[in-house]
């Protein structure tokens, strides 16, 4: 039996329509199947937290998430029986940074495939983020600065809705991107790891804390991340003027960006940031309000990802 957890308002809205051809492919092939559709925020841990449970080495469970890098995040915050789950993934967001890092593919009718067809599976590190006293799991990265900064806006901007509505929700990305890279102001960052390493950096414009090589639709920030290494990688960009942080970001999108001076990566297995004042954070691109820090930590679980 596969469980399916759908997002049908990922990729503004398509994700439904999506979903209705899968599924026509599922019924033809006569694949037994379950399909829950999410209604709000939070729904996809729910659902998650109650299809694992019933898993067990008699009874193994193979849950597929439909939908963005967001939807991974939430499925993850609230899986049960690690060992005894197989865990697949078709994208139908925009991102898809969970995708590229984990060499999945990239259209929805081959992922389905791959899913229903491979035996193999992938082990990757599950992490956890507490942040304004609330802990939850991410896949692909979470941070503070300015890629945490354009997810909140974006989150409570209505700019997004109208652009959605003419077809053009990833314009929203752009635009609100360039506005924070302009005028965004830089912090004063702390960082402590469970390596006894405790550094303050000033005019810090991003700290990223990956899981995975990819993050913000396709820039790959920590280009040595394995998401299966046991550690986590962590990026931290300062002191640079407008011009030149711009040729960074660039950069980053090929993983060329490492030799830049101001840009700082960093291994760990816990790690806890803190910032001078309130800023945007971010778990998996979803905005995780504003705050003056957070904590990460890997747990001791793996999660058994399905692969081609």
């Amino acid at each position: 039996m596969y469980y399916f957890i759908v997002n049908p308002n990922s990729r503004s809205g398509k994700g439904a329509d999506i979903w209705k051809s899968l599924s026509q492919s599922l019924d033809h092939r006569n694949i037994p199947y379950k399909a829950y559709l999410t209604e709000c925020a939070g729904h996809a841990t729910e659902l998650a937290e109650k299809i694992s449970s019933s898993a067990d080495k008699e009874h193994p469970v193979t849950l597929i998430a439909v939908g963005g890098d967001g939807t991974i995040q939430e499925v993850l915050t609230g899986l049960k029986n690690f060992s005894d789950l197989r865990f697949g993934y078709i994208p139908t967001g925009s991102g898809n940074d969970f995708c590229r890092s984990m060499k999945l593919p990239g259209k929805p009718e081959e992922a389905l495939e791959t899913i229903l067809s491979s035996e193999k599976t992938r082990p990757m590190d599950v992490s956890e983020i507490t942040c304004n006293g609330f802990s939850s799991r991410f896949a692909v990265s979470c941070g503070i600065g300015f890629d945490a900064a354009v997810c909140h806006e974006i989150s409570v901007s209505p700019v997004k809705k109208v652009l959605n509505h003419l077809g053009l929700g990833k314009l929203a990305y752009l635009l609100i991107g360039i506005k924070h890279l302009l005028f965004l102001p830089p912090t004063s960052i702390s960082i402590d790891t469970d390596a006894d390493m405790k550094h303050t950096y000033n005019k810090v414009f991003l700290t990223a804390v990956m899981n995975q090589k990819y993050e913000g639709g396709g820039f790959c920030f920590c280009p040595c991340a394995d998401p299966s290494d046991g550690l986590l990688d962590v990026l931290v960009i300062e002191g640079m003027g407008r011009l030149r942080l711009i040729f960074c970001l660039f950069l980053s999108i090929f993983g060329r960006h490492t030799g830049f001076r101001g840009v700082h990566l960093l291994r760990c297995q816990r790690i806890t940031v803190k910032s001078s004042k309130s800023l945007a954070i971010h778990k998996d691109g979803e905005s995780a309000g504003l705050g003056t820090g957070f904590s990460v930590q890997l747990t001791d679980k793996k999660l058994q990802v399905i692969i081609p």
